[in-house]
């Protein structure tokens, strides 16, 4: 949990806030979790790339394990809290494909159970609908009135366009 007052998207961006960082994460949910590998994959150079997966490991996004002993080579698998970074690459991805692509996608993401195409989308556990960014507000954690009417409302009083406050 962020400290008082510190973003949770700062936060993150702290971990995984680099182009490495983020291309190393999507290789390592493709399955490319060798140093060589994602040198190779990414023609990153081989300094940084150290680097970078000793901050992913440091951060507890990815696990090292050894897989040979003479000479000692390890891989990289993510962790849960690496998982749970899929759905931001994911979207990354889809935002990528929508507004910096000419033409088809060169990448899509199917659900392996059924081959579905893979979609992102924001929905309300207690209304049991799907909505769009325009429908969100924030909050602080720390306080359970974030004004004196008790509403989540900007002082504008229009509905906020954008997430508001510390995320």
């Amino acid at each position: 949990m962020a400290p008082f007052g510190q973003c949770s998207i700062e936060s993150a961006l702290g971990v995984i806030g680099d182009r490495w960082s983020i291309l190393i994460m999507r290789d390592a949910f493709r399955g490319i979790r060798r140093f060589s590998e994602i040198h190779e994959d990414l023609g990153i150079p081989k300094a940084v790339l150290a680097d970078r997966l000793r901050d992913l490991v440091g951060a507890g996004v990815l696990d090292k394990r050894q897989y040979m002993d003479h000479p000692p080579r390890f891989e990289y698998r993510l962790t849960n809290m690496g998982r749970e970074l899929s759905p931001i690459l994911v979207s990354l991805m889809h935002w990528g494909d929508k507004w910096l692509s000419a033409g088809d996608p060169p990448t899509v993401l199917l659900h392996s159970p059924c081959g579905t195409e893979v979609e992102i989308e924001l929905h309300c556990r207690t209304c049991q609908r799907d909505f769009d960014p325009t429908e969100i507000t924030s909050r602080h954690s720390w306080s359970a009135d974030t004004s004196e009417s008790g509403t989540n409302e900007p002082e504008t009083g229009e509905p906020a366009t954008a997430p508001r406050g510390a995320m």
